[in-house]
């Protein structure tokens, strides 16, 4: 099924083996994919589910469900501190393809981004892309932004703050000797983390940790973590 085009669609677009394709849609699968009448591509509702459908006028026909085993073991949350201009955009977009479940954008006491509501939308749009490209089985959930401050209640999950400064253990070794089900990972903006934000986070129950011995960019930390996470997983 590799080589089948795959579209996302709202569940409610799916009544009775019937999927009622936006125009938007018909559009993408006729002018850009060039599918033909009778044509066949995988639907994705974005929640687990796949299926292998026929291109059937304005509608896809339902031809069977799919089983799709892409997803990592455990659900994986990530707090990222909003960096600066456009680089969000390719926080979600990488961190989709490796399999991250939640993204949290926070905003820290260095945050510099003020997001609109358009921001969030084209977010949730760039997820739903790369997750149509990268095969997954879910859409990652974007939440809306927040202060830091206010982010820090997660229950019974392992919870790791990154920071580049201080003499912290590598992420990777802390991974390696849990039985892990949960995770939240936190990574800060441009300048770090502040010392009250890094002590607020480990009175809320996070070990601090690093990722490596260099300065990483705010957009690339994240994406380092979510590696890190994914070869512990699935190496």
């Amino acid at each position: 099924m590799a080589q089948l085009q795959r579209i996302a669609i709202a569940p409610s677009q799916l009544q009775q083996g019937q999927i009622s394709l936006t125009k938007e849609q018909q559009h993408y699968l006729a002018r850009v994919l060039r599918l033909r009448e009778g044509d066949r591509f995988i639907a994705m509702d974005g929640r687990g589910k796949w299926w292998l459908t026929q291109l059937a006028g304005e509608q896809g026909q339902v031809l069977e469900d799919l089983v799709v085993e892409t997803e990592l073991p455990v659900s994986i949350t990530l707090m990222v501190a909003l960096p600066k201009g456009s680089g969000f955009d390719e926080v979600v977009r990488c961190c989709t393809e490796l399999g991250v479940t939640t993204i949290a954008p926070v905003l820290s006491d260095r945050t510099l981004l003020q997001p609109s509501p358009q921001k969030l939308e084209r977010w949730r749009r760039i997820a739903a892309e790369a997750a149509e490209q990268s095969e997954r089985a879910f859409v990652p959930t974007i939440l809306e932004p927040v202060a830091f401050s206010h982010s820090l209640s997660f229950e019974n999950s392992h919870k790791y703050i990154c920071e580049a400064r201080g003499n912290f253990p590598h992420l990777k070794n802390c991974l390696q000797y849990q039985e892990q089900k949960e995770l939240v990972i936190a990574t800060g903006p441009e300048g770090g983390w502040t010392q009250q934000e890094i002590d607020s986070a480990i009175a809320a129950g996070f070990q601090a940790v690093s990722l490596g011995r260099r300065i990483l960019r705010a957009v690339t930390a994240p994406i380092v973590a979510l590696s890190l996470v994914t070869a512990a997983l699935e190496g």
